[in-house]
């Protein structure tokens, strides 16, 4: 039996992104978002209901994420879901948490004064190639990665 395993969500950041680097150089960045959903209740009421969300980004993506992006800004993410597993260091119990790890993200909302984002579609980023995706459905083929590309490179 196949899996498909692919996860879109758009929501706020909940606290300013995390940038860290791994030994071998590569680029990490942890951030959460909150997902909000209305509805009716039973009793007729409208009700809001938050989901909090953890994702993790890795090389070009999560230096973009870390650099255009803080708490409160919305973003939307296309990923897959991951179960990270360790043993609590107190307890030593077994835990387990579900997180996002991100493929894709879009900006939401329009530029700000400064040149940053304020919310605005303006363009889908691949997290192995930090370029614009097209819109309409039709997605151009991926071009090879490119860690030679400089800030004036980036088309935003």
């Amino acid at each position: 039996m196949s899996s498909f395993n692919k996860v879109i969500l758009m929501g706020n950041l909940t606290r300013d992104p995390e940038l860290r680097q791994t030994q071998s150089g590569t680029s990490v960045c942890r951030f959460s978002i909150a997902v909000n959903r209305s509805y009716n209740s039973q009793d007729g009421s409208l009700r809001d209901e938050t989901c909090f969300v953890e994702i993790d980004c890795f090389g070009k993506s999560a230096e973009n994420v870390a650099r255009y992006f803080s708490k409160g800004k919305p973003i939307l993410v296309e990923g897959r879901l991951r179960q990270d597993s360790w043993e609590d260091k107190q307890t030593g119990q077994k835990r387990t948490k579900l997180m996002v790890v991100l493929e894709r993200f879009e900006f939401v909302g329009s530029r700000d004064s400064n040149g940053g984002f304020a919310g605005g579609n303006s363009g889908g980023y691949d997290s192995e190639y930090s370029a614009p995706q097209p819109r309409g459905g039709v997605r151009q083929q991926s071009r090879p990665r490119n860690d030679d590309i400089e800030d004036d490179d980036v088309p935003f």
